[in-house]
């Protein structure tokens, strides 16, 4: 299995345990390396990093990285939201994510609450289908925006479809959005990451994204990362081995992994 992974999130953003605590979790399950990506600092969003709170987050990750660079390879990076300031310094590298729409001169998040979700849906003149076009018309600038090394999540707008379905997600305007999105983000050649972390959740049964957008990424060129964008260190790791599955399923050779030195690949088949 896959023993590495770059979508991790402490208490300095909305996870549940410290750096430390995290790296020691990695450790114990036999990972190779571990890369920190807190929230980018949003005004107003508790879920993301606080700007006085990011110096004090690079130099504990700086910490971590000495004090067990014999057991694994700790890396300090930053998952950079569409509507955050640009980093005034370097990460080690960049996840680049949508976590809102614009309406009305707010940020909605759309990943917030369900109930957050139909009062979103109600600005978008009652029509999920609306909402989803904005959203995806979002995702497709993320790379612009923010010059990423990954891109995160790629339909968390539909987060809530194990609980509360708000989403068809075969409905052909639906389905344009998503891969219209894929369309203009495969020139920039960052991989696109499947993630778990809505499956640790309760609130999706699969890993975004859904099968027909893997494969209009495979069929355009692009690449997979895994990552289980874990909030919670007993849940490093959780929904891979079906995530592999269906990245297997869907054309892919090969998967991108974070090494020390930068990206690599793996044969697929072999992991």
């Amino acid at each position: 299995m896959i023993k590495s992974e770059v979508h991790i999130h402490t208490t300095y953003g909305d996870g549940l345990n410290t750096p430390e605590e995290m790296v020691k979790a990695a450790i114990k399950k036999g990972y190779t390396l571990l890369g920190f990506s807190e929230h980018s600092p949003i005004p107003g969003e508790k879920w993301a990093m606080k700007e006085k709170d990011e110096p004090l987050y690079r130099a504990e990750i700086a910490e971590l990285k000495e004090k067990y660079k014999d057991r694994i390879t700790v890396l300090c990076g930053i998952e950079q939201d569409s509507f955050s300031d640009l980093p005034k310094e370097p990460y080690d590298y960049m996840i680049a994510s949508v976590h809102g729409v614009e309406k009305g001169r707010r940020i909605w998040d759309v990943d917030a609450s369900i109930e957050q979700m139909e009062d979103l849906i109600s600005l978008f003149s009652g029509s999920p289908m609306n909402l989803a076009e904005a959203y995806f018309e979002e995702v497709s600038k993320v790379l612009e925006k923010t010059h990423g090394d990954i891109i995160g999540h790629f339909d968390l707008i539909n987060k809530w479809e194990k609980i509360h379905p708000f989403f068809s997600i075969d409905h052909p305007r639906y389905r344009a959005a998503a891969e219209g999105a894929v369309k203009a983000l495969i020139p920039y050649g960052v991989p696109f990451e499947v993630n778990t972390g809505a499956i640790a959740r309760g609130y999706r049964a699969s890993a975004y994204p859904v099968n027909y957008v893997m494969r209009a990424i495979h069929e355009r060129g692009g690449d997979m990362i895994l990552s289980s964008d874990c909030h919670d260190a007993e849940k490093l790791g959780i929904g891979f081995e079906d995530a592999l599955k269906r990245i297997r399923a869907a054309g892919f050779e090969r998967l991108t992994v974070r090494t020390a030195t930068g990206f690599d690949y793996v044969d697929i088949n072999k992991v």
